[in-house]
């Protein structure tokens, strides 16, 4: 999404009949991306975040299409990590929250962050781009 459409909703697009009053914009979706990434694959790997990533949206200091990207790459680097330390004998493991498997989280990050891109594409193609393929 270009920097000058980053803060879109299709809420600006006034669709008769449509409810997307206060839905989030592309910017928080991609800030939501990070943050839910960060509280879901910490669990596996035990890190601690910081107090402003919890909340949903993440840091409300991020404003920046550069800022936003590099919280969200940095939310993936995690869950590579955390991707790593599954093995067969640890994977059913309690999380660190105490609530669900290692395994668990890690699956639920990847179909979180797949559904919300599906949300980004609809945002994406809103506005006349066609986004890149998943392979």
């Amino acid at each position: 999404m270009p920097e000058d459409k980053f803060n879109f909703s299709p809420e600006r697009l006034h669709i008769p009949g449509a409810e997307y009053k206060d839905v989030r914009t592309f910017a928080l979706e991609v800030k939501h991306v990070a943050a839910s990434n960060y509280f879901l694959w910490s669990s596996v790997t035990g890190d601690r975040i910081p107090e402003d990533f919890k909340g949903g949206n993440g840091p409300e200091s991020l404003q920046t299409k550069a800022e936003i990207v590099k919280f969200l790459k940095a939310s993936f680097a995690l869950g590579h990590k955390a991707a790593a330390t599954l093995t067969s004998q640890n994977m059913l493991q309690t999380a660190q929250d105490g609530k669900s498997t290692r395994l668990h989280r890690a699956s639920f990050a990847v179909a979180h962050a797949f559904d919300h891109y599906g949300q980004m594409v609809e945002y994406l193609r809103m506005n006349g781009i066609v986004p890149p393929a998943v392979l």
